[in-house]
C-alpha cells in the first residue's frame, strides 16, 4: 500500500507542479520547442477529456474521476504486488492531477479546465503529465494482465501449480 501511495503522491505533485510552471510562464497558445519539433510545449485549457472529446460534460468527467479515485482507495487493500501498486498508483496520481483542475480551476468548480501542455505533432493530441502517468498505468496494467499476473504477483500458473499440490491426498503429499 505504500508504493502505492507514494506513486500517486510522486505523479501528483509532478504533474501540478508542471502545470504551475506552464500556467506561470506560458501565455495561452504559446509554442516552445523542448526537443526541436519533435516534442513541444503548447498551454492549452481542455474541458473535455482525451483529445478534448466532450467538452460540454466536463462534470460528467469530474463524477467518473471522482469514482476512480474511490475506487482505487477501496480496492488498494487488495494489491500484494508492487507492480500491480505501482499500476494503481499511477492511475490514483493521474486521475487525481486532472479531478485537481476539474475541480478548482476556472471557470468554476467541477467544470474547471484541464491544463494540457505537452504535444508531439505526429500525434493529435495535447496532454499533461497525470496524461502520461494514467497512460503508463495502463500500458502495465495490459503488460500485467497478458502474463497473468495477479494482485498477489504471482502468475497464474504459479496459483494454479499450487493449487493442484493442495488437492493431492495426505498419504502422495512428499
Amino acid at each position: 500500500m505504500i508504493v502505492l501511495v507514494l506513486v500517486a503522491l510522486g505523479a501528483l505533485a509532478l504533474d501540478q507542479l508542471a502545470k504551475y510552471l506552464v500556467v506561470q510562464n506560458l501565455e495561452l497558445g504559446e509554442v516552445v520547442p523542448v526537443v526541436g519539433d519533435l516534442i513541444q510545449f503548447r498551454f492549452v485549457k481542455n474541458s473535455g477529456a482525451a483529445f478534448s472529446i466532450g467538452n460540454a460534460y466536463t462534470w460528467i468527467f469530474s463524477i467518473l474521476a471522482a469514482a476512480v479515485t474511490v475506487f482505487i482507495i477501496w480496492f488498494a487493500r487488495r494489491i500484494r504486488s508492487f507492480a500491480w501498486a505501482l499500476v494503481f498508483g499511477l492511475l490514483l496520481g493521474g486521475t487525481l492531477g486532472n479531478l485537481y483542475d476539474r475541480l478548482f480551476r476556472e471557470p468554476g468548480f467541477g467544470v474547471g479546465h484541464v491544463v494540457d501542455f505537452i504535444t508531439i505533432p505526429l500525434l493529435p493530441a495535447i496532454f499533461n503529465l497525470a496524461d502520461v502517468a494514467i497512460c503508463c498505468a495502463m500500458g502495465l496494467f495490459i503488460i500485467l494482465t497478458i502474463r497473468g499476473v495477479g494482485l498477489d504477483g504471482r502468475r497464474a500458473s504459479e496459483r494454479k501449480h499450487e493449487g493442484a499440490d493442495s488437492e493431492q491426498p495426505a498419504d502422495e503429499q512428499v
